[in-house]
């Protein structure tokens, strides 16, 4: 059997506008949103909402359509979906609302929108 040794071919890199690097470090420091809804576990992740709009093909969400999960639940979500997690693990509330409410939130959201624009 032979084994590709070659470099994996890196997919491009996200656009700035896509990227908040400190907004995942503000929100790995939240608790968990889908806490008292099942054991915690893990760290924190940034979880990003797929269906928060500007994802496209072969791309990740924006940032800004990111939620604070611990990996647990982070983990539950990839299993489960998007619309099946929010009912079980968010309540019913809308993953894009909490993400939304997350970004209005950051204190360096003006900063980084005056950069980005």
């Amino acid at each position: 059997m032979r084994v590709n040794v070659k470099p994996r071919r890196q997919n491009a890199p996200r656009p700035a506008w896509k990227v908040a690097r400190s907004y995942h470090q503000w929100l790995r420091g939240r608790p968990c949103a889908a806490d008292g809804y099942g054991h915690c576990e893990g760290t924190m992740e940034a979880a990003h909402v797929d269906h928060g709009g500007d994802k496209g093909m072969g791309t990740k969400a924006s940032d800004r359509f990111a939620i604070p999960l611990c990996s647990g639940h982070h983990r539950r979500q990839h299993m489960r979906g998007w619309m099946t997690f929010e009912a079980e693990c968010l309540g019913g509330k809308s993953a894009v609302a909490m993400a939304d409410a997350y970004w209005t939130a950051w204190p360096g959201r003006i900063e980084w929108e005056r950069e980005h624009g």
